[in-house]
């Protein structure tokens, strides 16, 4: 015999998306259970960038302040290529309490949430997969199955999905996944080095190469993100400081890797962010380039948005209509956040040399007019 559990809403995966929307509802008293097939969280750092409007939603769960207290604020964003500047974008005027961007690995994002989460009676179960998903009868039943192999039937007036890009939930609610995979692989690590140029800004270099990306990390680090076109398995220094000597600044030298990897990106946007009583967030909704750090940001405020939305129809104070308006909502903004890192990352991996240089002169033209700079940089914070 199969074990049950009976809840209001179980999320299936706790990444931010799945933890943020798990600490929103269990703060407004519904009763949620959260699964995730990995054994422990991640221990990694990969997405880093923490934007404005982030820190704003994630205010009311009591998870900023603790975010600043281990961040690194970076308030200034530089698009180069060699040692010319092509524009600089300062988040310090934008209209928010958090005009900059804060730089925190993914790890510590995901501890912090998950340390709230218990502080809200709520405990992650580890690990355990999701197997199947029945939405015929009055309760969703799903089918999940304990790492000791234990099965176990989980009832869920809503089930949401926030298992990644290749998202077990969205399967099993037959929502079609629309896009493309880019060509370009991705180096990513976090390394030790000299550098040259000012620690308290994010620095997009645009080479003929490829383009690489350098921002300061907690404890002295940087985040390195460059595309190239076979990334070795498991990057190393020497591989890290070829990128940075073919498309850096001169002076730059690696001391030491921390951690290192590669990945391929696609832009994807799911057809449809629910079905029935079953809901994705996050990458199993949207999946892009990590031009702008837009992706966990993103894929967090989708979480708050859906949290109160389920928990207003759950205590009565909507009707269930109601539960469209999240994806009236967010959807949209999904679509132009591919949209717009689609272009970004099209622009900078521009090869042909004259093309490069009317990008070039495009882009330092255009972040020399404020209102559009203006509106650029508001756009990447999320702020609009």
């Amino acid at each position: 015999m199969s074990e049950s559990t009976e809840t209001q809403v179980l999320i299936v995966g706790a990444g931010p998306a799945g933890l943020t929307t798990a600490c929103a509802l269990a703060q407004a008293g519904v009763d949620v259970v959260i699964i995730d097939a990995l054994a422990s969280g991640a221990n990694t750092s990969r997405a880093a960038v923490v934007h404005a409007r982030t820190l704003e939603v994630l205010t009311s769960l009591d998870v900023t302040s603790r975010m600043m207290a281990e961040g690194v604020v970076v308030p200034t964003f530089t698009v180069r290529d060699g040692g010319a500047v092509l524009a600089r974008l300062d988040f310090s005027g934008l209209p928010t309490p958090y005009p900059f961007t804060l730089m925190l690995p993914q790890s510590r994002t995901e501890a912090l949430l998950e340390h709230r989460l218990a502080e809200l009676g709520v405990t992650v179960r580890r690990p355990v997969t999701l197997q199947s998903i029945d939405t015929e009868s009055e309760l969703v039943m799903c089918g999940v199955m304990h790492d000791d192999g234990r099965a176990e039937v989980i009832r869920a007036r809503f089930v949401v999905g926030a298992d990644g890009s290749h998202s077990r939930v969205r399967d099993a609610a037959d929502i079609r996944f629309e896009g493309s995979d880019y060509e370009q692989s991705f180096v990513l690590a976090d390394v030790t080095l000299s550098w040259p140029l000012p620690a308290d800004e994010v620095q997009l270099f645009l080479a003929q190469e490829g383009l690489v990306v350098v921002a300061p990390l907690p404890g002295g680090r940087h985040r390195i993100v460059a595309t190239v076109d076979v990334a070795p398995e498991h990057p190393s220094s020497s591989d890290v400081q070829r990128l940075l000597d073919e498309r850096g600044p001169r002076g730059s030298a690696v001391h030491d890797i921390a951690w290192s990897s590669r990945f391929r990106v696609a832009h994807r946007l799911a057809s449809s962010y629910r079905s029935g009583a079953v809901f994705l967030v996050g990458d199993a909704a949207h999946v892009h380039s990590p031009a702008g750090g837009q992706g966990m940001n993103t894929g967090i405020q989708d979480a708050t948005d859906l949290a109160a939305t389920l928990a207003a129809v759950i205590d009565g104070s909507a009707d269930a209509a109601s539960l469209d308006g999240y994806e009236t909502r967010r959807r949209p903004v999904a679509a132009g956040v591919v949209a717009l890192t689609d272009r970004m990352t099209r622009v900078a991996t521009i090869r042909s040399p004259r093309r490069r240089q009317l990008r070039n002169a495009a882009i330092r033209a255009l972040t020399t007019i404020p209102p559009l700079r203006r509106a650029l940089t508001m756009r990447i914070a999320e702020l609009r």
